[in-house]
């Protein structure tokens, strides 16, 4: 279910760069003002419905002036957003781009509240496979985890130590509404590992190490939590010590690993093909 809406239950338009309103929402591009607020923003009518479907509705809603307001997809977004308590704001593309932080921005922005999921609720049987990210940095990864996830039937992104904050416009863009899909939790690493052995689940991490498998020689019981390093310097020997199993991927060619995103993807699909078969 979505949060209690923010907003007041409204339509109104806002044409003035100045508004309070849109200086306000435009500060959520930096990262201490989403925690100092609580919310973050996403763009585009896609992810909206996204959210929308997976009963996720924006506290603001903005919408450009063309095109966007007729919109079926739109129509259903504003309706279901007022319902909710939400403002929907009628607006300019100049604003939208204020906001957004592009030139050339989608016709809808919404602004959401932004989830707060420990690992205490965390259901890990509600789904067989779970990632898990060591220090991940580039937000577009981080996204594309979240995409890989929602595609495999995966519960959720656990991300770990200090990774990239995945409320940022860039990350909630790049997993094209994963986002509202996946349970996204962050914790530090002592604080998983003692919550994993305390019940069911087996620990693999993708590790380059002599004492590695492959990763197709390797039989995953459910549920299974892949660990990914950091994309530059891979897990810290200790994190790859205490996985249950370490396991790699051929590399025929010259470079020695994977983007940290498409290891998830190859790893998250070899999981899900022996489940399948």
């Amino acid at each position: 279910m979505a949060p209690p809406r923010a907003g007041s239950a409204r339509r109104s338009r806002i044409e003035s760069l100045s508004n309070p309103l849109v200086k306000r929402m435009r500060l959520l591009r930096e990262k201490r003002h989403r925690r100092a607020e609580g919310l973050f923003l996403a763009e585009g009518l896609r992810i909206a419905t996204e959210a929308r479907e997976a009963g996720v509705l924006p506290q603001w809603l903005f919408l450009a002036d063309e095109g966007a307001a007729g919109h079926p997809l739109a129509k259903a977004l504003v309706e279901a957003t007022l319902a909710a308590g939400g403002e929907v704001i009628d607006t300019t593309p100049a604003i939208l781009s204020k906001l957004s932080g592009k030139d050339n921005p989608q016709t809808v922005v919404g602004i959401y509240a932004e989830p707060k999921t420990a690992l205490a609720d965390i259901d890990r049987d509600a789904a067989p496979i779970w990632l898990v990210a060591e220090r991940l940095r580039d937000p577009g990864n981080l996204g594309t985890m979240l995409r890989t996830g929602d595609a495999v039937g995966a519960g959720g992104l656990i991300l770990l130590d200090d990774s990239t904050d995945p409320w940022s416009v860039e990350a909630v863009r790049a997993s094209m509404g994963a986002i509202f899909t996946q349970r996204l939790v962050q914790a530090r690493w002592d604080e998983f590992l003692p919550w994993l052995r305390a019940g069911r689940g087996g620990l693999v991490a993708t590790w380059l190490g002599d004492d590695s498998k492959d990763y197709q020689a390797v039989r995953y019981a459910a549920p299974t939590f892949l660990l990914i390093g950091n994309e530059s310097q891979g897990l810290p020997p200790a994190y790859a010590a205490a996985a249950d199993v370490r396991v790699k991927m051929p590399m025929l060619g010259k470079a020695d690993s994977l983007n940290a995103a498409v290891a998830a993807a190859v790893m998250a699909y070899e999981v899900l093909n022996q489940r399948r078969r």
